[in-house]
């Protein structure tokens, strides 16, 4: 069973991923929404926000993804709407991951670099678990 604490923990962590990617979806779109979906992520986690409102921001996210058609901008939107999805289910948070790796590698870069990145930043408690759900992606 995953502790308030380690559930705020991995909300956290993945808004903190998704917004290394978020630049590929400003750069194609003016949409605010998927950045939103990233503060309203932080609000949850601060406990300023409801479970409800983290949800919406993230319908919104997945809808702003819908508009754009750069593939890099796309799974960044993605990984926004998954990271504040965190709040309803951690799960999520391995979604905000692999989205912001398929976003770097949309854009031509090296994915798996960040993704150890990410991993380490993760409290060792969460590490593996994390990093099997995530492991052998395709992105």
């Amino acid at each position: 069973m995953l502790t308030r604490e380690s559930h705020i923990c991995l909300a956290r962590w993945a808004v903190d991923c998704a917004e290394v990617v978020i630049g590929h979806f400003q750069v194609e779109s003016s949409d605010e929404r998927p950045r939103e979906a990233l503060r309203t992520g932080r609000r949850w986690a601060d406990g300023e926000v409801r479970t409800g409102v983290a949800m919406k921001a993230s319908v919104a996210a997945h809808a702003a993804a819908r508009g754009v058609s750069d593939p890099a901008a796309v799974a960044a939107a993605r990984a926004a709407g998954h990271a504040v999805a965190t709040a309803h289910c951690a799960d999520h948070c391995v979604g905000a991951l692999r989205y912001a790796m398929k976003s770097l590698k949309a854009a031509g870069m090296d994915s798996g670099v960040e993704f150890e990145r990410q991993i380490a930043r993760l409290p060792e408690a969460l590490r593996d678990q994390v990093r099997g759900r995530s492991e052998n992606a395709e992105w």
